[in-house]
C-alpha cells in the first residue's frame, strides 16, 4: 500500500504485512531504514525518488496566477514552492533526503540502461522519416551510460537469499498496485506521465534483477516490450 503523508515531498510506502519500522503516522521510525535488507531499502528510496522527481517537475513549471484565482495564467519555475517542499525547515530535516533519492533513481535508471545496452542496440527504434537520427542519439546515450564509472551494484541484491524469489514477486506486485494508483489521478497529463515513470522504474528493476547470463548477447530471449523501453527512456528523460 502507498500513504501519501500530508507533509509535501514525501511518499511513504508500507508493505502488505506489518512492519516495525512505521508507526501509526505513517513516517518511517528509521531516518534511513538501515535496519532493513537492502532490497527493500531500495524500493523504498527508489519511489521516493520517484515522488521526488514528481515534486521537482512541478515545482519546475509551476502554474502562477496574477491578480487572483482567474486572472492570467503564467508558467514557470518557482523556488519558493521548491524551498517550501524539500527546505531541512520545512521538512523536519528531511528534504535533502528526498533529493539524494531522486539521484539514486537516476543512478537505478542509468545502469538499467547500460544493463541492457547490448539488447536495446539490436532495436530499430523506427519512429519516423529520421530514424537514423534517433539511433545514433541512442547510441550516444548507452555508450555513455556504458562509459560511467559509478553505477548502482546491482550484484549485491538478491545475492544468495533463499527468498529472492519472493521478494522479487513483491516488487512488482508494489509497481503494479502504484500504477493503478496513478489512475485515481484526475488530471490526465500527470496520470500519463506518473503511470509512465512508474513504468519505467519498474523496467529499470526488470533488467537490474535479471541476472547477466539472461541477457543478450547470452542469451537472445531475453525481451522488453515497446512500451517498457519507451516508458525507460522517458523516465530516465524526467
Amino acid at each position: 500500500m502507498v500513504q501519501l503523508s500530508s507533509r509535501p515531498g514525501h511518499m511513504a510506502v508500507n508493505l502488505k504485512h506489518p512492519c516495525p519500522f512505521w508507526p501509526d503516522d505513517g513516517r518511517c521510525a528509521l531516518r534511513d531504514c538501515s535496519a532493513m535488507c537492502l532490497e527493500k531499502r531500495a524500493f523504498y528510496r527508489a519511489v521516493s525518488g520517484l515522488h521526488t522527481s514528481i515534486n521537482v517537475h512541478l515545482c519546475a513549471q509551476y502554474l502562477s496566477r496574477e491578480s487572483g484565482p482567474l486572472g492570467r495564467a503564467t508558467w514557470g519555475p518557482n523556488a519558493g514552492e521548491f524551498q517550501r517542499r524539500f527546505s531541512p525547515s520545512s521538512t523536519r530535516g528531511e528534504g535533502p533526503q528526498w533529493l539524494r533519492n531522486l539521484y539514486f533513481v537516476y543512478l537505478l535508471e542509468l545502469g538499467a540502461l547500460a544493463k541492457a545496452a547490448p539488447y536495446l542496440l539490436q532495436e530499430e527504434f523506427y519512429t519516423s522519416a529520421e530514424d537514423e537520427s534517433v539511433r545514433n542519439g541512442v547510441r550516444a546515450l548507452l555508450d555513455a551510460a556504458r562509459d560511467f564509472p559509478h553505477h548502482f551494484n546491482d550484484s549485491a541484491m538478491f545475492n544468495g537469499r533463499k527468498d529472492a524469489a519472493k521478494l522479487k514477486e513483491e516488487f512488482k506486485v508494489h509497481f503494479r498496485n502504484i500504477s493503478k494508483i496513478m489512475d485515481c489521478v484526475g488530471c490526465d497529463k500527470c496520470r500519463l506521465w506518473g503511470k509512465l515513470q512508474v513504468q519505467g522504474l519498474g523496467t529499470a528493476f526488470k533488467i537490474l534483477f535479471t541476472d547477466k547470463s539472461r541477457l543478450p548477447p547470452e542469451n537472445p530471449k531475453f525481451h522488453l516490450s515497446r512500451s517498457e523501453i519507451v516508458s525507460l527512456f522517458n523516465a530516465f528523460g524526467r
